[in-house]
Parts: structure tokens; sequence; C-alpha cells
């Protein structure tokens, strides 16, 4: 057992106050928030319930994933229409330009803060008008 392993696991959580595994070795009946999402359950106000580990061999620093019990999981909460209505209103102020107000298909970039056409206006349209 390296030592490594052995700061990671803790199943009693003695050390680190809950219970502690390496890295993909918990056992079964925990999953992540992202494991949880994927088969339709919420974590539902239950504490967490233990972590997995992993040490970076670079900088020494921890990586943490934190756990909850799958029997205690909720089911998610339905999409209603009024928020289907924010998502659809929200995703539309992404993807208008606010200088020239045209709709594009994709959301634009943040770090221009408008289209590119809007922000490069002294660009060539086409790589052939520029020869």
């Amino acid at each position: 057992m390296s030592a490594a392993w052995g700061k990671c696991f803790d199943p009693s959580g003695a050390r680190y106050g809950i219970p502690t595994y390496p890295w993909k070795l918990a056992p079964d009946g925990y999953a992540t928030r992202r494991q949880l999402r994927a088969q339709g359950l919420r974590p539902g106000g239950q504490p967490i319930a233990a972590q997995v580990m992993r040490i970076n061999r670079r900088t020494g620093t921890a990586r943490v994933a934190y756990f909850y019990r799958v029997d205690l999981a909720l089911p998610v909460r339905p999409m209603t229409s009024r928020k289907w209505g924010a998502l659809a209103l929200a995703m539309h102020a992404r993807r208008t330009c606010p200088k020239c107000q045209i709709t594009y298909g994709y959301c634009l970039p943040t770090s221009l803060g408008m289209c590119v056409l809007c922000a490069y206006p002294d660009t060539p349209d086409t790589p052939a008008a520029a020869a």
C-alpha cells in the first residue's frame, strides 16, 4: 500500500470526519451529484455521506469528490412552464448581440461582449477579399 493511498483510506471517518476512500474505490450505495443527476435524482438536503480523495503527485494537494447516499436521494423536480420560459429568455439573451441586435444560432463569446462582426468591423469577411 502506497503512502498516498493510505492517506486517502479512512472508512471510519476518524481522520477527516466523514468516511474517506481512495479514488474509484468507494463502496456501492454512494453517488456524486452528477451521478445522482444522471439517475434522475438529487441529494434532497441530506448531508455529505462520504468522500473520495486523490493526492496529486506533483503538488501533493488532495482532490476531493463528495458522495451522497443513493437510498436517501429524492427525484429531480420537474421543470415547470415558467422555468422553461425563463430558460428560453436567458438563452435568447446570450445569443443576441447587444450592438446590432442580430440573434445567432450559438452563444456569443463573453470575452467580446458582442458578435464577432461587431467586435472586429474592419476585418474582411472572406479570405479571398484579403488577397
